[in-house]
């Protein structure tokens, strides 16, 4: 659940129509890992945690967004902007203190930028997230990083929601289609500091695609994508008011044996510390008691200050970073991501 996309629909995708999103419909990989561009937004959004020889570790974001811009469909222009692609990138490296980030915006065409419909094949200029068969590669080039790995899948499709239908309030229209893939094994290389470095590690992948994301009463959201040592997984999330109570919540627990979709009662957040910007005096909830179903988990970042600032292009802050999940005992559980929108400032929709 990402926040920039929704930011970019007041801008560019008020006009028009677009395909509902409603229960029943079958997610099949084979034509649905890329884009969809009857609904008005997507995303494919890597998250993961990496080690170098050294043993080091970090955490990394690679995020493609797309936004149909109905308003622009009638125009036979080949320089009209029917379809925009984004592109976020970050290392969380606790050596340098805060989150390393980039972005990039184009319209697609013309063979510099596009999401393309029959796989997963998402770009602009050098910065690229695709697929090969069972294999997934990522490139980001930034100006303080890059990163250059070769993606691995591990594990079956993870659906969310409904058999992938993710409802995110209690109206039917916010909605989306949701899947992931966990327990990705990743390895490759990154450039940071002046060293190019080997590293591997374990990512999770999330695809979604959707018209109308959320209700009108939410504000913000929290969520995580956990990555279990037992080989299980883990995604919760809650959407929030503007008195920060829980406008919706859901979640997805699989293990082994079973997977467990949870209702909005069934899961519960609840922060145990918090951490404020030196930048934006935003405070941010950084660490979590989460409880899914009668199962508790506590939430650690792996460094604070990963707020991620793009106030400069797409006029939102927000807080994505590496944690880890540790149980009651505080014995360590998981490795994963956490996301937290509309703190300091609404999420606008």
């Amino acid at each position: 659940m990402k926040i920039v996309l929704w930011l970019f629909l007041i801008a560019f995708v008020r006009a028009g129509t677009a395909a509902d999103v409603t229960p029943g419909r079958e997610i099949d990989l084979s034509r649905d890992a890329g884009s969809h561009q009857d609904y008005r937004t997507e995303w494919w959004y890597l998250t993961g945690w990496l080690q170098d020889e050294s043993g080091a570790r970090r955490g990394f974001q690679v995020t493609f967004f797309r936004s149909r811009n109905a308003g622009a469909e009638g125009n036979p222009s080949k320089f009209a902007a029917k379809q925009l692609v984004f592109a976020h990138a970050a290392l969380a490296d606790p050596s340098q203190g805060r989150l390393l980030r980039a972005e990039r915006t184009a319209r697609a065409g013309f063979d510099l930028a596009d999401a393309k419909q029959s796989n997963l094949n998402v770009f602009i200029d050098n910065w690229s997230l695709r697929q090969h068969g069972d294999h997934l590669t990522a490139q980001i080039d930034a100006e303080q990083f890059s990163l250059q790995l070769e993606i691995s899948v591990t594990q079956a499709i993870l659906l969310q929601g409904d058999n992938g239908y993710s409802k995110k309030g209690p109206q039917d229209g916010a909605a989306s289609y949701y899947y992931s893939l966990p327990h990705l094994d990743v390895k490759g290389s990154i450039y940071v500091k002046g060293k190019l470095l080997s590293v591997i590690g374990e990512a999770w992948f999330d695809h979604e695609w959707s018209n109308e994301y959320v209700d009108a009463q939410a504000i913000g959201w929290d969520w995580i994508g956990i990555n279990l040592n037992d080989g299980g997984a883990l995604m919760a999330f809650r959407m929030r008011d503007s008195n920060g109570k829980p406008t919706w919540a859901g979640g997805t627990w699989r293990t082994a044996e079973v997977t467990n979709v949870h209702a909005p009662d069934q899961v519960v957040w609840s922060p145990t510390r918090f951490w404020r910007s030196p930048r934006t005096g935003v405070s941010y909830p950084v660490a979590w008691r989460v409880r899914v179903g009668a199962r508790v988990i506590e939430l650690q970042p792996l460094m604070d200050d990963q707020e991620n600032d793009a106030r400069g292009s797409v006029g939102v802050l927000y807080w994505e970073g590496a944690v880890e999940a540790l149980d009651e005992s505080g014995k360590s559980i998981g490795r994963g991501y956490l996301e937290l929108t509309g703190y300091g400032e609404p999420a606008r929709f």
